[in-house]
């Protein structure tokens, strides 16, 4: 309906005024409240200033001869909004249309663009936590939203694998593994001390036995610790449905020469200069509150340099746009980099960043102790055990990601309406069950025969929340955030249940029965198209 309205206003347009310009930027949208028309426009007021004339005046041209039966009333409203009233028949013509063309929920606002979506990224020295997991459920529901209007999408895990972190990890792992030889250990503060280190010891011992006693290979340790912690990552990415197109590691960056080359290309734009013995980037005269390091004194790399390469690195391998999903500990970073990128030449517009807020726990209404002293903490894996992937997934999307999200537990695992999933899931199976019930009275599912006369007021309310999906999908798109899909989902399958609380569906009347039974089938797809986008079964039965 959206869409018509808009090549009908665009039409009424430009045969109204003559030798005008039509204004791509201009809002046609759901009103704030149902008494102001099923869509509103603020056409007028964008023309205003091309015509040189005052918005209302504008309105009252454009409304007064509008010959069409879509709509039931036009009305002008504030400054010169123009609210559009659809009419009954025009629902009815719309709906009807759309069963027998069989219209594409979803938009093509990609236009074959690429995009890469770097997320999760946890340094492979531990399992992932809760906080990498709502990461993981925004990326890959965002990476999903855009395959599905019409982006060519690249999901993209990096790999911190260079770097004092390294050191620190082989050392752990070879202090445990001299502890299970015998020998007394002193873990520092920079050692990472959770029992996930003990097990990998003890796997590198099965493996080698005492063969590096007091022989401490680094590159040996690292690697097999790297290896065996990311193959644990992967896992249980796998586990929660998230999947990724390319790990990059970070080391290839200086194996490769990129970061070289990147450090030449910065001394010839001369973005360098040397103080103390390090290697600094000009980032003040680019926005930044002071000057970065990109090489220390002992002729180590900083992160950020190695990040600068890697965004460069991006940008070289031909995508229209990358997206990176950070925690919300790296709020300060962005603006460094986008300085980055501006000084190299790059268009800081190709980059957004979503910034990932922490997660707590809940269990009977009391916060749950997230880690220990010993190091231990809540992981991933532990959550998806408790309350399974679908209700992890569907939580950690539903509100937005710059908010601080309270995950009950209790209620993730209830089977009731009070938990969300539940809800929309229950509504999915009920749809389902019903269907399967018309199949069996004779209804051929896939050619139903449809009587646009016989659909009631509350019937189209229904449609016009499914059409709301369109809209939905598009903000979602534009805004980079999911979030809006659940909540979503929730009100559709609200308008669902009422519906199915107050109307019988499977009626004696043939053509009533059919008329409802292709309502459901309706919901029943954007209910599976939603839940599919945000990584969530849609099940048959329940």
């Amino acid at each position: 309906m959206r869409e018509l309205l808009k090549t009908q206003l665009k039409k009424q347009v430009l045969e109204t005024f003559k030798d005008i310009d039509f204004p791509a930027q201009f809002k046609l949208e759901d009103p704030p409240k149902k008494e102001m028309g099923d869509y509103s426009t603020n056409i007028a007021m964008v023309l205003s200033g091309q015509l040189k004339m005052r918005p209302r005046d504008i309105a009252t041209q454009l409304t007064k001869e509008w010959n069409t039966n879509l709509f039931k009333k036009i009305e002008i409203a504030g400054p010169g909004f123009i609210n559009f009233f659809i009419s009954e028949d025009g629902w009815q013509d719309f709906i009807e249309e759309i069963i027998k063309n069989k219209r594409n929920l979803f938009l093509n606002m990609g236009k074959g663009q690429n995009i890469n979506i770097e997320f999760v990224s946890a340094n492979p020295t531990g399992p992932l936590h809760i906080g990498h997991g709502r990461g993981a459920a925004v990326g890959a529901s965002l990476s999903s939203l855009l395959t599905k209007t019409g982006f060519n999408v690249i999901n993209e895990y990096y790999i911190n694998d260079a770097g004092n972190q390294m050191k620190n990890l082989a050392e752990s792992l070879y202090l445990r593994y001299m502890e299970l030889l015998g020998e007394k250990i002193t873990l520092e503060k920079d050692h990472y001390k959770g029992e996930y280190i003990i097990n990998t010891a003890k796997r590198f011992r099965s493996k080698f036995g005492d063969k590096y006693k007091d022989n401490f290979e680094v590159e040996l340790f690292k690697n097999y610790a790297v290896e065996e912690i990311l193959n644990g990552i992967k896992k249980d990415l796998n586990y929660f449905r998230v999947n990724f197109d390319k790990w990059f590691s970070e080391k290839t960056l200086y194996e490769d020469g990129v970061v070289k080359n990147t450090l030449d290309f910065l001394n010839s734009k001369n973005l360098t200069y040397k103080k103390d013995g390090a290697v600094w980037f000009k980032a003040e005269q680019y926005g930044d509150e002071k000057d970065r390091v990109l090489i220390r004194s002992n002729g180590e790399p900083t992160y950020f340099f190695g990040d600068i390469s890697y965004h460069k690195n991006k940008i070289q391998r031909g995508f229209d746009k990358i997206i990176n999903i950070w925690g919300a500990d790296h709020h300060g970073y962005e603006a460094r980099l986008r300085g980055v990128l501006k000084a190299i030449g790059i268009d800081e517009k190709k980059m957004s960043v979503i910034f990932i807020q922490l997660v707590s726990l809940i269990r009977e209404s009391k916060p749950v102790a997230m880690s220990t002293r010993s190091g231990e903490f809540i992981t991933l894996k532990d959550v998806l055990d408790e309350v399974g992937v679908d209700a992890t997934r569907f939580f950690f999307v539903m509100r937005r990601s710059d908010s601080h999200l309270d995950f009950d537990l209790d209620l993730a695992k209830k089977e009731s309406s009070e938990n969300p999933v539940f809800y929309v899931q229950y509504a999915h199976a009920r749809i389902a069950s019903i269907l399967r019930l018309a199949k069996k009275d004779g209804i051929n599912l896939e050619n139903i025969e449809f009587n646009k006369k016989l659909i009631k007021k509350n019937e189209i309310e229904i449609i016009k929340k499914l059409l709301q999906f369109k809209t939905v999908l598009e903000i979602s798109v534009r805004e980079l955030s999911p979030h809006r899909i659940p909540f979503y989902l929730i009100e559709l399958a609200r308008e669902f249940h009422q519906y199915y609380n107050n109307t019988k569906i499977l009626v004696d009347d043939l053509a009533t029965r059919q008329v409802r039974v292709t309502i459901l089938i309706l919901i029943k797809k954007v209910i599976a198209e939603g839940l599919e986008i945000i990584g969530v079964n849609a099940p048959e039965k329940m």
